[in-house]
Order: C-alpha cells, then structure tokens, then sequence
C-alpha cells in the first residue's frame, strides 16, 4: 500500500471513531510507520486515537507524538485529580479495596501497590485515565498471582479458540514458570490485541511476551 493511501484509510479511521475529537491530529505515513502528532482534549483521546491507527490494515507501527491540551475550564488540581482517582478506584469492583495507591504531579498520575491479577492492574489504569486533568498514567502496581493456574497454556488455547476475533491456527503459546510467549501471525492490530488480552487474562500470568508478527 501506498503512504499516501495508508494516511488516508488512518484519517479516516480517526475521523471515524465516535470516542475522539480527530479535529487537532495530524497523521504521517511512511513505509507501514504511522506518526501521530497534534494535540487532543483528554488523555483517554490520546489512547483512542493511537487504537484507531492501529485498526488499519497495512499499520506496522506507530510514532505516538500527541499532547494532551486542556481547556483552561477542565484543567484540575492534583490534589482534586487524586481524590477524584481514588473516588473511582473505589467504585470499580474489579479492583481490591485498598490495594491501590495514587500519586499525582502535574497532572501525571502514578498508581502503585499490589493485586492478584493483571487484569485488577490494567482495570485501575483503565479507571483512572479516563478522569479529565490526566495527562497520563504510570502503572506501577504489582502482580502477585495468590492462585497459579494449573495449567496455563491449556486456559489461554481455549480462549483463543473461543474468541471470534482471533483465528488461532497461526499463533503459538508458550509458558515459562508464569511467563507467557505468543509467537506466529495474525492479521490485524486488534486482532494482536485480542491474544495478547486473552493470555493477560488467565490468573497465574504476569508477564506476557508478544512476538506476533502483523501480515
């Protein structure tokens, strides 16, 4: 595919995306590398917009230059940013109470502390970076699995094979101790992504090495 038809079918897709205002993004494309520069109202926009390139065909990899610009109305202290975080951590059931900590600077957030499960670690970032004054999120929380799967590789096989976005003949899955590796080929970003959430998804998990290759 051509550059400049690949940046095409990227605006397109950010233009598309109901979650982003795609109004202050620019998109360059060069040999399969798409860069994404501009500025975007929120954090989450920032994620959205990099999600979006990444569901194009012919996407091999992405530059992520974006800035998270505020309205001087939506801008927020880091004390009220902290209280507000901690608020929703606490509405999430998904996460522990009590098990994470929040630290605020300048709009960075910084989580800390420990769970049982990647996916208590992801769903506290995923909360908090939805909070307006974010600029963004430093997952620093800790994985202690207090129950290992017996059997790891034979939970993360069978979830592929359930999952309709995933043609799992071409993957591979390997487990080292609770060190998981996915190799083979698969045939978009999203659906890369999809693996790589079923395997994050099985208990015991805590370290996922994604090898798939995009063709």
């Amino acid at each position: 595919m051509k550059d400049a038809e690949l940046r095409s079918k990227v605006i397109e897709e950010l233009n598309f995306d109901p979650s982003l205002d795609a109004a202050g993004i620019g998109v360059a494309a060069t040999g399969g590398v798409v860069t994404l520069t501009g500025h975007v109202g929120s954090y989450a926009e920032k994620l959205a917009a990099e999600r979006a390139a990444q569901r194009v065909k012919g996407v091999q990899a992405i530059a992520q230059e974006i800035e998270v610009r505020f309205a001087s109305d939506k801008q927020n202290g880091d004390d009220q940013i902290a209280a507000r975080a901690l608020k929703i951590l606490e509405w999430d059931t998904t996460v522990p109470p009590g098990a994470v900590r929040v630290k605020v600077q300048q709009g960075w957030v910084t989580l800390s502390g420990t769970v049982a499960g990647q996916f208590q670690r992801q769903a506290a970032a995923n909360a908090v970076r939805r909070l307006s004054g974010v600029v963004g999120v430093e997952n620093r929380i800790v994985v202690r699995p207090t129950v290992v799967a017996g059997d790891v590789r034979q939970h993360i096989e069978d979830a592929l094979r359930r999952s309709a976005e995933i043609d799992a003949g071409g993957i591979r899955v390997q487990v080292e101790g609770n060190r998981v590796v996915l190799d083979g080929t698969v045939h978009s970003w999203h659906e890369r992504a999809s693996v790589e959430r079923a395997a994050w998804s099985v208990n015991g998990v805590i370290a996922v090495d994604d090898r798939l290759r995009v063709a």
